[in-house]
């Protein structure tokens, strides 16, 4: 299992939309900075009795929002492109046990994103808090750093999650159109959907999507997003692993039974 390890870890590095991802990330964490910057800006030009009008979404959550995507996209591309150039039949003739390579991929694959997400979650909460420093703007959190790392790392997690799915559905469909497509309608078409139905189905429904579930880990809920914040944190755990375990049992069976 080491060196189906060593040997995905490698692969991800010299990917060069690892990079790509990568940087935009860090774009993310820039534009975050720059939304902080511009709010602070904003706030100190406003009289006093305009200052409680000003409200921005927390700038973790956006970034939390944005890095799932690009991690999630990541993951497609792990095994897409191996699908794609048939380098996967090579990967197979090194590595027999095909199930020992979704392993393989998914642990190198959620170390990357979990790691990428928590620092850029850190980056963007770091940067705002010292930019706004201690103007009330509405929406930002003026809470210690020690306060809020549950909701980091929770984030973090939830980011591994979104990667975790995309490379699954990588496997499962050997399309990287077909994956991202499928990957966009759980990130941005459900949480819309669900949020328009009548109550209490919105927030039935908005509770178990995937963009809620960090919130829910963390106990702090979702009060700034559509999405509902019904789950304890055990259960949103749990429902995050079955994210995750679906559509992975479903890819180890198909590469199994499906001809490279």
């Amino acid at each position: 299992m080491i060196d189906a390890l060593a040997a995905e870890w490698l692969k991800l590095r010299t990917l060069r939309s690892t990079s790509l991802v990568l940087g935009a990330v860090a774009v993310v964490v820039g534009l975050m900075a720059l939304l902080a910057w511009y709010a602070a800006h904003l706030w100190d030009g406003l009289s006093p009795d305009r200052r409680g009008h000003l409200a921005v979404s927390p700038l973790p959550d956006v970034t939390h929002t944005l890095a799932s995507l690009c991690l999630a996209v990541q993951g497609v591309l792990v095994f897409s492109g191996e699908f794609g150039t048939g380098m996967i039949r090579t990967t197979f003739t090194a590595m027999p046990s095909r199930g020992r390579v979704l392993a393989a991929k998914a642990a190198v694959v959620a170390a990357v994103a979990f790691g990428t997400g928590l620092a850029a979650v850190l980056a963007t909460w770091a940067a705002g808090r010292l930019i706004i420093g201690d103007r009330p703007i509405r929406g930002q959190s003026a809470e210690a750093l020690s306060r809020q790392l549950p909701l980091f790392l929770a984030m973090g997690l939830s980011i591994a999650m979104f990667a975790l799915i995309g490379l699954c559905l990588a496997a499962i469909t050997r399309s990287a159109v077909a994956a991202i497509a499928v990957l966009a309608a759980v990130w941005y078409v459900l949480p819309l959907v669900a949020f328009n139905l009548p109550a209490p189905w919105n927030e039935r429904i908005g509770s178990v999507l995937p963009g809620a579930l960090a919130g829910e880990l963390a106990g702090t809920g979702n009060p700034y997003s559509v999405a509902g914040s019904l789950l304890s944190p055990p259960a949103a755990l749990a429902v995050m692993a079955a994210y995750v375990a679906v559509p992975y049992a479903v890819a180890a069976v198909l590469l199994a039974r499906r001809d490279a």
